[in-house]
């Protein structure tokens, strides 16, 4: 008898603990979702060439070191985009634009208060235009980003920045035509040290 009673004390003891445990991380997490976009949007039209970019951001609090988003994001580029600073002119750029789309996964880390390390993983599906925007193949690639940042509460946690740096990679791209895989090979296919600043709304 005393057996199944410390079993069944065992039993209560958990259950309890684990409704414990999650009342407390509602308590730490009152905000799980949030959208949100770059900056980089915002800087988009006065830009020159505009690089049309557009992304919105879905994000879901795991916990309270741990959120998980998807990002849906189109820009169009005229070059390399491991060119460094400095170097874009005539001679770096494609004989034409990439116009690339794709939705991908970020899985963020909460390190210490505000900073963080991420990880997205972007399928992008490309189309590549001549000079006169038509468009002449199209290609896939893998573009995947390293990101150390700092998270700022605004307004009570209803909005937050993030500035960061980020190290991006892209293993796979493909089917370039041939006047542009000849500039594209010129570079690396990684960039180091490209700054960010994402912004979001909780709720």
């Amino acid at each position: 008898m005393k057996s199944k009673e410390c079993f069944l004390s065992v039993i209560m003891l958990f259950i309890f603990s684990n409704i414990f445990s999650q009342a407390v991380e509602r308590e730490t997490v009152p905000a799980r979702h949030f959208v949100g976009s770059t900056m980089f949007v915002l800087a988009s039209p006065i830009l020159s060439p505009s690089p049309k970019y557009y992304q919105l951001n879905y994000g879901y609090r795991l916990t309270p070191k741990d959120v998980l988003s998807i990002e849906a994001i189109t820009w169009q580029y005229q070059g390399p985009l491991g060119r460094s600073y400095g170097s874009e002119s005539d001679d770096s750029d494609f004989p034409g634009a990439v116009r690339a789309f794709g939705v991908g996964l970020a899985y963020k880390h909460f390190l210490w208060k505000g900073s963080y390390t991420q990880i997205h993983v972007t399928p992008m599906f490309q189309n590549y235009l001549d000079e006169e925007d038509h468009k002449i193949k199209s290609g896939f690639q893998l573009f995947n980003t390293l990101r150390f940042g700092y998270h700022f509460d605004l307004f009570k946690g209803r909005f937050f920045i993030e500035p960061s740096i980020a190290f991006t990679y892209w293993p796979i791209n493909t089917n370039l035509p041939d006047s542009f895989q000849v500039v594209e090979d010129q570079w690396n296919n990684y960039f180091l040290f490209e700054p960010g600043l994402h912004f979001g709304f909780n709720f």
